[in-house]
């Protein structure tokens, strides 16, 4: 199996890609005049755009815009799925289909069902479509149908959803956010009161140590790889823990450098592997390191913090060998962190899924948040704790109250704005909704966006369950491979949707920074019948929801909604003017640059974690699923994996170790078996460390079981018992 070979991350290859894309959407001006137009980014939640130009950032600066910025729009410019197509094309074949060979098909520009028993997909009117819907809706009780919000939403739509959901009688409100994130805020509401980052992004250019942790960002965040560098060239440290190790993260030509895109830039100075899921482990090992070197903030933790004598003793409690042993780092190693930690005035811990996607995903964090605070790194400027959000506005969805519970001042107001009685049962989450679809107790789902076939553990029983389902609609840019594979038992609906850079009217858009952008909108990038996501969710309110003096109709206005927006929730109150003033800004009480906190006793919290058992009853190894360098979450654009060198994507990612003691060779043909299911994939020799095994998601969700961390209710995508059958 032939692999690619790249020096570094970013340079020349992704210059000569985005002028390809460009070409391919249309022509190259064409391709960055909406690039350039002034629209928040579609992709990662690093945020670009907006009022400043589609290629500057939260603090001005030109250009920034990634690889993965490049291939959303370009995929928005493609071609169109033709009626002709549809009829030719049966849904079974398009079931079998690779996300990828989705995803190039085109998009989707009139409304589309499928009924029971039809072997095509087929056109239908945007009237019959919203009759189907609103019938659907109106033949059930609110207990029985779910609403869920991919981070694609702009909050206009996001709140109107959950509006519409809670005047319909139910809290069955997710977003995706349960899939990737949640464990993030869980954690950091306990911590400090606040479930998102407690900085901003002017932060990282004041910081002198950044500690990456179980994230990948030179493939998912490029724009963030820039902030890494230049910490580094101020004098600062950047420290990698990954139990694979990323050529992004060691290497990387920045474009818009050209000193660094002539002769690549080092991005970290120390990296760390350890085992798959035995993160608490190391955590624990570096906070006994600063105890024993006295290296700890006594004064912040007495006048800021509660809990430390206890998280003292545990760690104190623990021994060297056991916490070094369990997480596969030699103490020397370990050392070397500490020692960076020492020498740091400022530092920022950051992270992604490589944390949350595990049973114990809310620990992991709570774990790292225990060394922030015994250095005092929370509560100033340079200093804090940062997860890295995926999608641009899945954060946005979360503040305007797509979640299944929400703050009571929030549902009062409603209440009385909207003339509607909030309802009192506990709303589902999106895996208990899930559970609920598997078991019969679903009859209406409506999906804004997202692939959440694609983004669900054990692919079979995703299907099984979504599949049980009556009326199954989804607001799509694109077909994706929930659509073929999950058919409504009566029917399916596909409904069309515009890009928010295709919005007729302005939206609003919120990044991992807690920044609100506002979103121009502009002209579909290809003809068709394509709504926005407020007009569809606006239609659907008048249909279903009662007469009851309010006008719903009024609520197709943008600018409505913000009104709406800033009247019940509180520190969105400057969102009401944003259409008129253009001027965007931060959300207040999350961003902690003194050392007052939003917890009830305004101080940071300590937090006693245990140890995790890890999971080995079918395996002696311990998978993990990740993103390719050419896919954006369930949405695959390349086969190959550049950074990797992987040219496919039906491989697992095998230690030097591991394989010589099992004989195995690139290319050796083997089968992974969990719990839950098994794949025959090729074997990539990779630098991860032993005991590990790495492979692609969504394809390898079929091996991942149903088991969630019980504190936010994210599957356990990573962590998983695994064992390798040599072919």
């Amino acid at each position: 199996m032939a692999k690619l070979k790249v020096d570094a991350g970013g340079g020349f290859p992704a210059i000569f890609y985005t002028l390809k894309k460009g070409i391919e959407a249309g022509g190259l001006f064409k391709f960055f005049v909406r690039m350039a137009s002034k629209n928040a980014c579609k992709t990662c939640a690093l945020g670009m755009g907006g009022q400043k130009g589609g290629m500057v950032n939260e603090l001005g600066q030109w250009p920034e815009f990634c690889k993965k910025s490049v291939q959303a729009q370009a995929g928005d410019m493609a071609g169109v799925i033709t009626e002709a197509f549809l009829s030719e094309t049966p849904i079974a074949h398009l079931a079998n289909m690779s996300p990828r060979e989705l995803e190039n098909l085109g998009r989707i520009t009139f409304p589309i069902i499928a009924e029971a028993g039809d072997t095509h997909f087929k056109k239908t009117s945007w009237d019959d479509a919203m009759t189907r819907m609103a019938t659907g809706f109106k033949n059930t009780t609110p207990d029985r149908v779910f609403f869920y919000a991919s981070g694609r939403a702009s909050n206009e739509a996001a709140f109107l959803l959950q509006l519409v959901g809670r005047a319909y009688g139910t809290n069955n409100i997710n977003n995706c956010s349960y899939y990737c994130h949640q464990a993030s805020g869980v954690a950091l509401k306990q911590v400090y009161g606040s479930g998102t980052a407690s900085v901003a992004l002017e932060d990282l250019e004041k910081s002198d140590l950044a500690i990456v942790v179980g994230a990948n960002p030179a493939s998912n965040h490029p724009r963030l790889i820039t902030q890494l560098v230049e910490l580094r060239k101020r004098g600062g440290k950047v420290i990698v823990i990954n139990p694979l190790k990323e050529l992004g993260l060691q290497r990387f030509r920045i474009p818009s450098r050209p000193g660094s895109l002539l002769f690549g830039s080092d991005v970290s100075d120390l990296y760390i592997q350890p085992k798959v899921g035995a993160d608490i482990y190391l955590f624990k090992a570096i906070l006994k390191g600063l105890i024993e070197k006295n290296h700890i903030d006594e004064m912040f933790i007495d006048l800021y913090t509660a809990g430390w004598a206890d998280v003292r003793k545990d760690t104190e409690q623990a021994l060297w060998d056991d916490l070094c042993n369990a997480c596969g780092v030699e103490k020397a190693q370990v050392d070397e962190i500490v020692e960076i930690i020492i020498q740091a005035q400022c530092g920022i811990f950051m992270w992604a899924m490589g944390l949350t996607h595990h049973m114990h995903g809310v620990d992991n964090i709570l774990a790292l948040c225990n060394i922030a605070l015994s250095q005092g790194w929370l509560g100033k400027p340079g200093c804090g704790l940062l997860p890295i959000r995926g999608h641009s506005n899945v954060q946005g969805v979360g503040t305007v109250g797509v979640a299944p519970a929400i703050q009571q001042a929030f549902a009062q107001k409603m209440e009385v704005l909207f003339k509607i009685h909030m309802p009192q049962a506990l709303g589902l989450d999106t895996f208990a909704s899930m559970k609920a679809a598997e078991k019969g107790q679903i009859d209406v789902a409506f999906l804004l966006g997202g692939n959440l076939y694609g983004s669900n553990p054990d692919a079979d029983w995703a299907k099984q369950a979504l599949s049980n389902i009556p009326l199954l609609v989804t607001a799509s840019t694109k077909l994706n491979t929930g659509h073929p594979n999950t058919l409504g038992k009566q029917a399916t609906l596909i409904l069309p949707v515009l890009a928010r850079d295709e919005e007729s009217q302005a939206t609003t858009q919120e990044s991992m920074f807690n920044y609100v952008r506002l979103s121009e909108g502009g002209k579909p990038a290809v003809k068709g019948e394509m709504r926005s996501e407020v007009q569809i969710i606006a239609d659907l309110a008048e249909k279903i929801l009662p007469k009851n003096g309010f006008d719903w109709a009024s609520l197709r206005s943008h600018q409505t909604l913000r009104d709406c927006m800033a009247e019940t929730i509180e520190i969105m109150a400057p969102v009401k003017n944003i259409g008129k003033t253009r001027q965007e800004f931060q959300l207040p009480g999350r961003t902690f640059h003194k050392p007052r906190f939003s917890t009830s006793d305004r101080k940071a919290q300590f937090q006693v974690v245990a140890t995790p058992v890890l999971d080995q009853s079918y395996g002696e190894f311990q998978l993990m699923t990740l993103r390719s360098e050419g896919q954006f979450n369930t949405v695959v654009y390349e086969e190959e994996d550049l950074y990797r060198g992987n040219t496919r994507r039906d491989i697992v990612m095998v230690s030097n170790e591991d394989a010589l003691r099992l004989g195995l060779a690139e290319g050796h043909r083997v089968r992974v078996e969990t719990a839950s299911g098994k794949l025959d994939v090729l074997v990539s020799i990779s630098e991860i460390s032993a005991g590990s095994l790495a492979m692609y998601y969504p394809e390898a969700n079929v091996l991942v079981p149903q088991v969630i961390d019980p504190k936010s209710k994210t599957p356990a995508f990573k962590s998983v018992s695994a064992r390798l059958i040599k072919h």
